[in-house]
């Protein structure tokens, strides 16, 4: 948390100006009295209280805190000038990375951010008393990716359905494959599989026929 410097004419004063300015109470600040300040003798060699304020961490700031440290103190160790930026996603800690070289971050297929991710959270959850779930992104990567995927998964879906054959997504990772399979899970008319081995695992989207729907809905009764 950054430090100001506030002034007034009595420690009190500059205290209350701090809380307007930062709007916060006495209490969510931490108080350094620089200076008491003197009036002086007839108005003659007034001083003015000076006092220095950080806002104290709330207990959710310290996650925050915590996650975006490892996280700089990887990105450190890239030629590539970069800032964080840590905020609660729900209940997730949302790492924001700003840098002029995001391609780089992001990798092939998001590998490179995914990797990253991966890292953070291992590292954070073996330090932390209470385990989080991290996700790192940059320039709205993951947002722009999902979108992606998800039309991808629509477009093979239609595909399966008109032609009454299986269709098959390129190669993906177990996260991208996921939002196929959510992107299509409701859609009665298909189904979809995982299929292959290792990175060359892709999704499979098959068209339902009669018989495969009449048996999904004799095993839902049954179960």
């Amino acid at each position: 948390m950054s430090t100001m410097e506030i002034e007034g004419k009595s420690v009190e004063e500059a205290i209350e100006s701090a809380c307007q300015r930062l709007n916060l109470t006495a209490d969510q600040l931490e108080i350094e009295i620089v200076s008491q300040g003197s009036s002086g003798i007839f108005g003659i060699g007034t001083r003015q209280a000076k006092i220095l304020v950080t806002p104290k961490e709330s207990s959710d700031d310290a996650p925050l805190a915590e996650a975006k440290e490892i996280l700089e103190s990887i990105l450190a160790h890239i030629q590539v000038p970069t800032t964080v930026q840590a905020t609660w996603a729900e209940d997730r800690i949302k790492l924001d990375i700003s840098s002029n070289g995001s391609g780089l971050l992001i990798g092939k297929r998001g590998q490179t951010l995914q990797s990253l991710q991966f890292i953070v959270n291992k590292i954070y959850n073996r330090r932390a008393a209470k385990k989080a779930h991290i996700v790192v992104d940059t320039e709205n990567y993951r947002e722009r990716r999902r979108k992606a995927l998800t039309e991808v998964a629509l477009n093979l879906g239609n595909r399966a359905k008109k032609s009454g054959k299986p269709a098959a997504s390129s190669p993906l990772s177990s996260h991208d494959r996921r939002i196929i399979h959510l992107a299509l899970k409701d859609d009665r008319k298909v189904r979809t599989k995982s299929k292959g081995d290792g990175a060359l695992r892709k999704v499979v989207v098959f068209p339902v026929t009669k018989e495969y729907s009449r048996g999904k809905q004799t095993t839902s009764r049954n179960s």
